[in-house]
């Protein structure tokens, strides 16, 4: 995994890596831990943790018993017992306990949310935490990203990393203090909460594809602001409206979709894609500013559960 391209995403700058301790691979029974914002929690591994797998250290701690609970419901025990590696940001009971009990029980009974909900917290490869202090965001196994933040302390998503560097045959284990939850909303659902799109979503509904765009994707979308279809003559959506232009409405709506999750940093690094309308779209940074065509990118890397969505501040079309 690279560091986001900070003209990109302008999300991060001057990262500096906090000091970590801690590995319970030398068979010792030290305790691996981690400073966060002046306190210190402590999980015991006493075990040489190189010579079990990722499930069955878990199982040796009493800390992760609801962890374990759940990944045995939702069917990925032999998954994390695999060959790998993985990187497990994995939650105590505590943080579990931080859940509503009717909505964690509610959650353990739906395996596929449940499923959705713990590969959030694992990401290919073995990530040691000198490598996590250095990124901006993690690739989750769930598909969605995961912001990784060390201005106070080190955070994935909402939650703080509270020990650190649990190394397993299989992989290595951070512990964390709360449960990440990906979205659950698709694009369409992510667009209309913004409050932003709005324009955006009536042409989606008056192309005949919300329940596409609701599938299950991936897809990227790149997503005109209700500003950027203000700067359209007021005449030229009223026509896209009218249901005679149906077929020109949903050739510009797709021209705005590539298909599959393709972020940021993976989008500059292309240099295009080609869209669900089938033209090609260009992607580059110019002048230090994101660019999709003509269109500024103002916000990049919303995730939404059947892909990711970039805010343009203008409307591209697709040649005639």
């Amino acid at each position: 995994m690279k560091r986001v391209n900070v003209l990109l995403l302008a999300l991060v700058s001057g990262i500096s890596a906090p000091a970590f301790a801690g590995d319970c691979s030398d068979g010792k029974s030290a305790p691996a831990t981690a400073a966060t914002g002046g306190n210190v929690i402590t999980a015991a591994f006493t075990q040489d943790n190189k010579t079990m797998d990722i499930i069955d250290t878990a199982v040796s701690n009493k800390d992760f018993s609801t962890l374990v609970t759940a990944v045995t419901a939702a069917g990925l025990v032999e998954t994390l017992k695999g060959k790998g590696p993985f990187t497990v940001f994995a939650p105590t009971n505590a943080a579990f306990a931080k859940i509503d009990p009717k909505a964690l029980e509610a959650l353990l009974k739906d395996k596929a949310a449940l499923s959705g909900v713990l590969t959030y917290h694992v990401v290919p490869g073995a990530v040691m935490a000198a490598d996590v202090t250095k990124l901006s965001f993690a690739d989750s196994v769930n598909g969605q990203r995961l912001p990784i933040s060390t201005k106070m302390g080190v955070s994935v998503g909402a939650a703080k990393v509270v020990t650190t560097d649990i190394k397993c045959s299989n992989g290595v284990i951070h512990v964390i203090d709360a449960v990440l939850m990906p979205e659950t909303k698709d694009v369409v659902g992510v667009a209309v909460g913004a409050g932003q799109f709005n324009t955006l979503a009536k042409l989606i509904e008056a192309a005949g594809l919300v329940s596409t765009l609701q599938g299950a994707g991936p897809f990227t979308v790149f997503a005109p602001t209700d500003a950027a279809f203000a700067k359209l003559p007021k005449e030229t959506v009223d026509s896209l409206l009218n249901p005679a232009n149906k077929a020109k409405l949903a050739a510009i709506l797709t021209y705005h979709v590539v298909p599959g999750r393709i972020f940021s940093d993976q989008a500059v690094k292309a240099g295009s894609a080609k869209t669900v309308q089938g033209q090609n779209v260009t992607i580059a940074v110019v002048d230090g500013k994101a660019k999709v065509n003509d269109a500024n990118i103002v916000k990049t890397d919303i995730n939404a559960s059947n892909g990711v969505i970039h805010v343009i501040d203008t409307v591209i079309l697709p040649k005639d």
